[in-house]
């Protein structure tokens, strides 16, 4: 997991309760290491595929973030601008392959937690999977038809650890097996689903915790 924030725009002296949250996942199964600039300014370097990189405090506002190959500055790979909102967390995913790569701005632990319940939710960030079904691992279905980048809500679920299939819409196929998710009372979580089908990087499932 890439942990490197090159940049700490905690300099800004401002409160906590001014702040957004950011973290980028570099979820595009053909792209290179790649640099994160905010504003024109360095926040995440060296990030590679599957990688997450911690949240950063970023002040409330508008940014223009744009995507480099590691150590170039001469032709991004992708711009795009995004609004960070104060108190909020913010999962920013390059997504798609190379040739078609775009930004998705997932809003994290949007919502009140329960005390006694964690919250489950699931990203298709998959670029060749066809819409996909999660299920238990006795078939039933906890999210249906979800087709690449879409996110869904949370799902408040009983503490525990889970085996989840993901399997085509509306079929028996199950296309990937997630094993032993642990998730505790109070928190959030989200598991998305990278890489390619029948093709490398083979397809596979990432759980980040969202939110504090």
């Amino acid at each position: 997991m890439n942990k490197n924030n090159s940049y700490n725009f905690q300099q800004y002296l401002q409160d906590e309760e001014s702040m957004g949250f950011v973290r980028v996942l570099h979820a595009v199964p053909n792209a290179p290491n790649v640099d994160v600039y905010a504003n024109d300014t360095l926040i995440f370097d060296n990030v590679a595929y599957a990688d997450v990189t911690q949240y950063m405090p970023i002040p409330e506002g508008r940014y223009k973030i744009t995507i480099y190959v590691t150590d170039t500055k001469n032709s991004p790979i992708l711009s795009n601008m995004l609004t960070v909102n104060a108190g909020t967390y913010l999962t920013v995913g390059a997504v798609g392959m190379l040739d078609s790569i775009g930004l998705v701005g997932i809003v994290d632990a949007d919502m009140m937690s329960m005390p006694s319940r964690a919250m489950v939710r699931f990203a298709h960030l998959s670029p060749n999977a066809p819409a996909v079904d999660i299920t238990l691992s006795n078939g039933t279905v906890i999210f249906d038809d979800i087709s690449f980048k879409e996110i869904t809500s949370y799902l408040d679920m009983l503490p525990m650890t889970y085996s989840l299939q993901v399997r085509v819409a509306g079929t028996d196929q199950i296309v990937l097996t997630i094993p032993d998710i642990e998730t505790e009372a109070g928190k959030f979580y989200t598991i998305y689903a990278i890489g390619l089908v029948e093709a490398e990087p083979l397809l596979e499932a990432l759980i980040l915790s969202d939110g504090k």
